[in-house]
């Protein structure tokens, strides 16, 4: 199968658990090689974190808190971009050196392009909670603390289903974006592809392994989670190891050219 401007269209292989444990463990291998730049960029995303819900605090609107972490989850995989690049350096055993990796970041056009999807799905995310908000909690919603809200939420009927309808939506969002990024970042990073092209890839990919890949997408979401808990500061380490991890399924994933 080959792509309109006649270049073949990458190779998707199926995989099991056996090479999420092993990419897993590369990821951490990498981590542990690199812990400058694993930090760095942990850090870069767990104060971006910080900032948004301190932000939405001083506007007296920290009952968006929850929602807004969890919405935050989803641009992961674009700041992970620069550890895919590193692990990649350090596969093919060339320098790495954070002029290098802004370069090859920037070097790749298609690479923004994804980065307008992600945040485009991000964007539908906070639209489709106020939206809720109104539909279950009241048009004119609004609460004093995030304290406030989780009580009204977890002691309502409508609160409830409030919880349920949005918890059910954002998964499907998380999953749809899941499934059109997990390969394509790591594809358009190491091939010159159109971005079309790299999430049709990504969609093959999980098509080709449902259970491994939605399996893959619940440990992600449970170590984000976990992650966030403590002020985002378990993102420090859990992302540049979910990161590095990524890139080394996108091989196993997608045939070497």
């Amino acid at each position: 199968m080959s792509t309109l401007s006649g270049r073949v269209d990458p190779i998707v292989r199926p995989i099991t658990a056996k090479d999420i444990a092993e990419a897993l463990a590369l990821g951490l291998r990498d981590f542990q090689a690199n812990p400058a730049y694993g930090l760095a960029f942990g850090l870069l995303y767990a104060l971006g974190g910080i900032a948004i819900i301190a932000s939405i605090a001083a506007l007296g609107m920290s009952y968006l808190a929850y929602p807004l972490a969890a919405g935050f989850a989803l641009i992961g995989p674009f700041v992970a971009v620069g550890l895919y690049e590193v692990s990649r350096r350090r596969e093919a055993g060339e320098d790495i050196s954070p002029g290098m990796l802004w370069r090859a970041m920037r070097g790749r056009s298609e690479i923004g392009w994804m980065a307008f999807v992600t945040l485009f799905i991000f964007i539908i995310w906070m639209y489709q909670v106020r939206l809720l908000m109104a539909l279950f909690l009241g048009i004119n919603a609004s609460f004093a603390t995030f304290r406030d809200f989780f009580v009204h939420v977890l002691t309502t009927s409508e609160g409830l289903v409030f919880l349920a309808v949005g918890n059910l939506v954002g998964a499907a969002l998380s999953l749809i974006l899941f499934t059109l990024t997990v390969v394509s970042f790591p594809l358009l990073l190491d091939r010159e592809v159109d971005f079309v092209t790299a999430m049709i890839t990504s969609v093959r990919a999980v098509a080709a392994s449902p259970g491994p890949m939605i399996g893959w997408a619940a440990i992600i979401v449970l170590l984000m989670i976990l992650s966030a808990l403590p002020a985002f500061l378990g993102l420090l380490v859990t992302l540049p190891v979910l990161g590095h991890t990524t890139w080394h399924l996108y091989r196993r994933i997608v045939t070497p050219m």
